[in-house]
């Protein structure tokens, strides 16, 4: 069984990565929020006057004890360590939705559905092995983002303010626990409405919806209304991680032929 598992996970995995239009769409947000919002960051933080609006807008995240004494390496730990942990929790529901969402229904339009339900599986083991192939490309998009964004980062704050700054305890939370159950969410939703959808693009609605409450935290962070701590992450975690177990075994117990084949 493990094997027929392994095959309908690499066999959705490659058609992403084939497929031009969806590789370059799972690419395009992670790029965006690792590479080109951390340097707009950076290039405020290091050429803006400290009277310009965006420069007092990062000024005034700064927790209270750090505002007394401000400078290029307190403003730069603010970026790494508040702002930029919530793009984690987006990009694993923007990469999972590009995959999850032809799960289903990209074997409908490709007329291998009937196919995939012969193979010697239940209807059960197919869903979580599609639930799965999702879960670890949006996890290896996470892991790959990470790096190429602390290299991007650590490489221009050295040439352009000659320091290094190092990720704290938060980074291990976000990347180990909360973009996981977050993406896991996401992916369950996506995939069960795949197998209902006449279309990815009908598909990929229900993550518009989760994508709602990280842009509220994100705003949450800017306006100071809610500073991101190592609690806060923890509870959320916890809290995802829960519902995301529990949707995922509900998801599954009420999967029928009859969705599919409608």
């Amino acid at each position: 069984m493990k094997n027929q598992i392994t095959a309908i996970i690499k066999k959705d995995i490659r058609g992403i990565t084939s497929n031009h239009r969806m590789f370059v769409t799972l690419l395009a947000v992670p790029i965006a929020l690792t590479v080109v919002v951390p340097t707009m960051f950076i290039l405020i933080i290091r050429f803006a006057p400290s009277e310009n609006a965006d420069y007092q807008k990062l000024l005034a995240m700064l927790p209270m004890a750090e505002q007394a004494e401000v400078s290029s390496e307190s403003m730069v730990r603010l970026v790494l360590n508040y702002i930029l942990p919530i793009f984690f929790m987006l990009i694993p529901i923007m990469a999972s939705s590009v995959m999850a969402a032809c799960s289903f229904v990209g074997e409908k339009e490709k007329r291998t559905l009937e196919t995939l339900l012969y193979c010697p599986l239940s209807l059960k083991q197919i869903f979580r092995a599609k639930v799965l192939a999702a879960f670890l490309l949006s996890m290896l998009v996470s892991a790959i983002s990470f790096v190429v964004m602390l290299i991007v980062l650590e490489a221009e704050t050295c040439l352009l303010a000659g320091f290094f700054i190092l990720p704290d305890f938060k980074w291990l939370l976000v990347l180990l626990l909360v973009a996981p159950a977050i993406s896991l969410i996401a992916i369950t939703l996506i995939v069960k409405a795949s197998a209902k959808a006449q279309s990815v693009e009908d598909a990929q609605q229900g993550a518009v919806f989760l994508i709602f409450p990280i842009i509220m935290l994100l705003v949450g962070q800017f306006t100071g209304v809610l500073l991101i701590n190592a609690w806060v992450l923890l509870a959320l975690g916890i809290v995802c991680a829960f519902l995301a177990i529990l949707l995922l075994k509900q998801s599954m117990s009420h999967f029928k032929y009859e969705t599919l084949l409608k």
